[in-house]
C-alpha cells in the first residue's frame, strides 16, 4: 500500500508539472464552443486609492473573469493578480468565484466556469465590463445579451481559450487575458465604492474567520508576516496552480439576501439569487481586526459604500479586496 501511495503522489506530481508547463507555455486553443459542461452543446455560451472617480474614457473595462471553485478545479490560476474576489453562492450550496482585474492582467486566468443571474446585478457598478464566463443557463442569455458589458465567451473568442491538461471538463478551460484586453485599464476602472487607507479606529482583535456556504466554505486566517489573511476554502489552504498562498489584504464579510431565483441548473437545483442592491451589516477584516459596519448600494449602477456606527468610510488595506456574499 505505501507504494501505491508513492506511485499516486507522482503520478499527481507530474500532472501538476504538466498543467503548470501548459500554462506557462500559453497551449494552443482548442477550438470554441465550449459550454457549462464541456461538451460543447446545450448552453451557449490600481494600486486602489479612495472612492476612485468615474473615468471609463480613460480607465477602459475592468476584466471579470467567473472562476470555478469545486475541488477539481483547484488550485486555480491566476486568481492572486485579481484586485478583488467575490465570492457567491451557486446551486447545490456550493461556492463560485469573480474575479475583478484593473491593475494588472495575468498571463492566464481559470479555470473559466458559467454566469449567474445576480452577476448582471453586482457588475453595473462598474462601466462596461468585460466579463469572461464559459456559458450560462439559456433563459439567462437574452438578460445578459441586454447588459452594459461585454460578454466574452469561448464562442465569441475562441482564440482567448483553451483546454488544459490533466484535468477532465468542465474544470480545464481556461483564459488568456490579453486576447480580450489590450492592457490593464488601471485602478481609476474599480469603481465599487471602496475607500482604501489608515486602518479605522476600534475594532477587536480576530485571528480566524470562516464564512460558511450550505456546502462550502471559506476560512480567513490573519498572517502578522505577510500581513494579510491567508485564504482557506472548504479546510485546504488556497494557493495557485505555481503553489502560491492566496493572501487577502482585506476581506468584507458582507450580509446580504440571498434567494431562490427562476433559473434552475441541469440537475433541477434552483440558482441562488445574491441581492447586492439595498443596505446591511456587514464585517471588514484588516490588520488582523474585526470592524462591524452597515454596507449601502441604493442604485445598481453604484458602488458599495461601507461605513463605521458614526457614517464615516471604512478604509480597506491596500492590496487583494475578498468580498463574501452571505446570507442574513
Amino acid at each position: 500500500m505505501a507504494g501505491l501511495g508513492r506511485r499516486s503522489r507522482v503520478r499527481r506530481a507530474v500532472t501538476a508539472g504538466l498543467l503548470l508547463s501548459a500554462l506557462a507555455a500559453g497551449c494552443t486553443a482548442r477550438g470554441g464552443g465550449a459550454s457549462e459542461d464541456g461538451r460543447g452543446a446545450g448552453e451557449r455560451t490600481r494600486s486602489p486609492s479612495s472612492a476612485p472617480a468615474r473615468s471609463p474614457e480613460h480607465a477602459g473595462p475592468v476584466l471579470v473573469v467567473k472562476i470555478d471553485n469545486v475541488a477539481p478545479a483547484r488550485p486555480q490560476t491566476g486568481l492572486d493578480a485579481a484586485d478583488i474576489v467575490y465570492a457567491e453562492q451557486v446551486e447545490g450550496g456550493l461556492s463560485r468565484l469573480m474575479a475583478v482585474y484593473a491593475t494588472k492582467l495575468p498571463p492566464v486566468v481559470g479555470p473559466v466556469r458559467s454566469a449567474r443571474e445576480s452577476d448582471l446585478e453586482l457588475l453595473r457598478q462598474f462601466d462596461r465590463p468585460t466579463l469572461a464566463f464559459s456559458g450560462a443557463q439559456h433563459k439567462l442569455l437574452p438578460l445578459i445579451d441586454k447588459a452594459p458589458l461585454s460578454a466574452e465567451t469561448p464562442d465569441k473568442h475562441p482564440d482567448a481559450y483553451f483546454r488544459g491538461p490533466g484535468r477532465a471538463a468542465p474544470h480545464n478551460l481556461y483564459l488568456r487575458p490579453d486576447r480580450l484586453l489590450t492592457s490593464a485599464p488601471g485602478a481609476d476602472a474599480l469603481t465599487t465604492g471602496f475607500h482604501y487607507g489608515p486602518a479605522p479606529a476600534g475594532g477587536r482583535p480576530e485571528t480566524s474567520r470562516t464564512v460558511r456556504y450550505p456546502a462550502a466554505r471559506f476560512t480567513f486566517t490573519w498572517s502578522a508576516r505577510l500581513h494579510g489573511w491567508q485564504v482557506a476554502m472548504d479546510g485546504r489552504p488556497a494557493v495557485t496552480a505555481g503553489g502560491k498562498q492566496v493572501v487577502a489584504a482585506t476581506v468584507v464579510v458582507q450580509h446580504v439576501k440571498v434567494r431562490r431565483s427562476g433559473l434552475h441548473d441541469s440537475l433541477g437545483n434552483h440558482t441562488p439569487y445574491t441581492e447586492t442592491v439595498g443596505s446591511g451589516t456587514a464585517e471588514v477584516l484588516r490588520d488582523g481586526r474585526v470592524h462591524d459596519v452597515t454596507w449601502k448600494r441604493a442604485r445598481a449602477a453604484d458602488g458599495t459604500e461601507f461605513t463605521a456606527a458614526d457614517g464615516t468610510p471604512v478604509n480597506f488595506a491596500r492590496g487583494q479586496v475578498w468580498v463574501v456574499l452571505t446570507g442574513r
